[in-house]
């Protein structure tokens, strides 16, 4: 049978992809961590995705990079020019 061992994590910092942030900063965050391959966010885009899908921004209108992330980068790569 193997063991499992707990690893506490020593970071005490919140994990900023379940942070709300400014579009600025969602377009930051995504832009740096896709593949070179995918378009990049701009705030055109953003602001497109957003006004097509606004249920998805109930909470305040902050970008939440965990829950926004993967469906604009699925909506993005069938929309971008």
């Amino acid at each position: 049978m193997v063991g499992f061992q707990v690893i506490k994590s020593t970071n005490t910092e919140p994990d900023e992809t379940l942070i709300g942030t400014s579009p600025k900063g969602f377009i930051e965050y995504y832009n740096k961590n896709i593949p070179d391959t995918f378009p990049v966010a701009t705030i055109k885009t953003l602001n497109a995705f957003k006004a097509q899908y606004p249920s998805l921004f109930k909470e305040d209108g902050q970008w939440i990079i965990q829950k926004h992330r993967k469906k604009f980068m699925d909506w993005h790569a069938s929309h971008s020019d």
